[in-house]
């Protein structure tokens, strides 16, 4: 990169900085006296020019200093990304004592670790976590649709049942089927879907998956039924101190960011469609696909509980700690999943206090 693209960087970074500190346009002044004083006020005044050129930053007013925009944004999140690398969030071993503690009720453990990052950031905190996960299997029924598909229906106690059609090469006579989920019936029947999940993965699988093909094959085929049938429902924390932001002195913004709470269709839609396997992803600005919720960002990660994915982050106005917040939020996402991954692991460490 050339010298002068690197000073453009530098000087952009620098008056996001000041301007996310502030919230106030940032002026040429305040980018000499306080981050660049080895930059020539003339050389400062043709980067920022550059930079309005670019369509990274504007004036609100033509004798005001500069805010970045949603461009800005963006390019500002490039810049930090490589520092980020290196970066950890503190608090990762306190959160994995939690999880192991809440081994039997992880839906309390992911209640706590919301409350965490809603805390830790100051923003609005957010779980989406698959909706019958905490669910209690009443009964398991297979049914064989041609030579080909095994239709699979899960009833819930709470009287919710979902199907899933799955497609592959079964070789797996009736007589068989039924005796396999009279088995699988008698284990797992009154157990929560999470735990469920969790002994598929490492009881049931230890003792029986390498013992018998058939049973093998049965097994694989009813975790992917487990994964399938998982819609989600978005927690929010209930803690409202994030409304204390300055953006929020707007009554319309407030209507703004409850309407997008609202609007949990949208919210996942657009994190399974961005899902790119990153290990974090950050949305500004249209990517939200409505003018009225340009002024936010959606910073989330996707964790696996027993290889039950979901999704955690934080809802903010643009103007907010990207470097803090994206660190949170990765990490955790990545505790969660490396602590449930194989069965719950065991602490090592001096548990951490509150």
């Amino acid at each position: 990169m050339k010298k002068n693209e690197i000073r453009l960087n530098v000087t952009l970074r620098s008056l996001i900085d000041e301007y996310i500190k502030n919230n106030e346009p940032v002026s040429s002044r305040v980018l000499c006296e306080n981050y660049l004083k080895d930059v020539s006020p003339a050389t400062l005044r043709i980067d920022l020019f550059k930079l309005e050129s670019l369509g990274l930053i504007y004036q609100p007013h033509t004798s005001a200093g500069r805010i970045p925009t949603i461009l800005g944004y963006r390019k500002y999140l490039e810049t930090i990304k490589p520092g980020l690398e290196d970066e950890h969030y503190g608090r990762t071993d306190f959160l994995r004592d939690v999880l192991v503690q809440n081994y039997k009720d992880t839906p309390v453990a992911l209640h706590y670790i919301m409350q965490t990052l809603a805390k830790d950031s100051d923003q609005l905190s957010f779980v989406a976590e698959p909706e019958i996960s905490s669910g209690v299997l009443s009964r398991l029924n297979v049914f064989p649709i041609s030579g080909e598909k095994l239709l699979f229906l899960v009833s819930l106690d709470s009287g919710i049942d979902k199907t899933v059609l799955l497609k592959g090469n079964y070789d797996i006579n009736e007589a068989q089927l039924k005796k396999l989920v009279r088995y699988f019936n008698d284990e797992l029947a009154g157990l929560r879907v999470y735990d469920i999940y969790q002994q598929l993965t490492t009881d049931i699988d230890e003792r029986l998956g390498s013992t018998n093909r058939l049973v093998s094959q049965f097994l694989n085929e009813l975790r992917h039924a487990f994964q399938e049938i998982n819609s989600y429902f978005i927690h929010f924390d209930g803690n409202l101190t994030f409304l204390e932001q300055q953006e929020f002195d707007s009554k319309v913004n407030i209507l703004n960011i409850l309407n997008l709470m609202q609007r949990q269709d949208v919210l996942l839609n657009l994190m399974q469609s961005h899902d790119n396997g990153e290990e974090y992803q950050v949305l500004l600005g249209e990517d939200f696909g409505d003018p009225k919720w340009a002024e936010y960002a959606l910073i989330y990660a996707r964790y696996e509980i027993f290889d039950i994915p979901g999704y955690l982050g934080v809802l903010a106005p643009n103007r907010n700690r990207y470097d803090k917040n994206i660190l949170m939020v990765r990490d955790i996402a990545k505790t969660i999943t490396n602590t449930t991954k194989k069965g719950m692991m065991v602490p090592n460490y001096v548990k951490i206090q509150a």
